[in-house]
């Protein structure tokens, strides 16, 4: 039975990890707030900006690394457009396929919340590792019984 194999340290470290990531969520939801962003737009600047080499921003690559359905990624797009910080252009190789970019406006934005991002992982990033760490290694423990 699994619940055997679950300690009460699994469940805390469990816990605290989830209680981490939130923390984090929340910060950076109220930093988009603050830059007058809804947090899913900002997710979008910085999607688009950090996509993997190699990697074009589509709208079905955006809405894969949203984790949106593809019309719900289209409405954030839109909106974005409207406040001048992303534009869409056809790709040059593939008239069907719309590649999204952002402004220099939205450059801007996505800078000054990335500056405030980077400012509180380094505060707070060790606590963040140290408690995956303790995860990590209670799922070891486990798996060594």
């Amino acid at each position: 039975m699994l619940e055997d194999r679950i300690s009460l340290a699994d469940y805390q470290a469990l816990a605290e990890f989830r209680y981490r990531i939130r923390r984090f969520l929340r910060f950076s939801e109220e930093a988009a707030y603050a830059a007058d962003l809804e947090p899913q737009q900002h997710q979008l600047l910085l999607a688009i900006k950090g996509l993997p080499e190699g990697r074009i921003a589509t709208i079905g690559e955006l809405a894969e690394r949203l984790q949106l359905r593809h019309h719900s990624t289209v409405e954030l797009i839109d909106r974005l457009v409207k406040r001048g910080l992303v534009e869409r252009n056809r790709d040059t190789e593939d008239q069907r396929r719309v590649i999204v970019s952002l402004t220099p406006q939205g450059e801007e934005v996505l800078y000054t919340l990335s500056r405030h991002m980077l400012i509180e992982l380094r505060s707070t990033g060790p606590t963040f590792v140290h408690t995956l760490n303790v995860l990590l290694a209670t799922m070891n423990d486990a798996s060594d019984t």
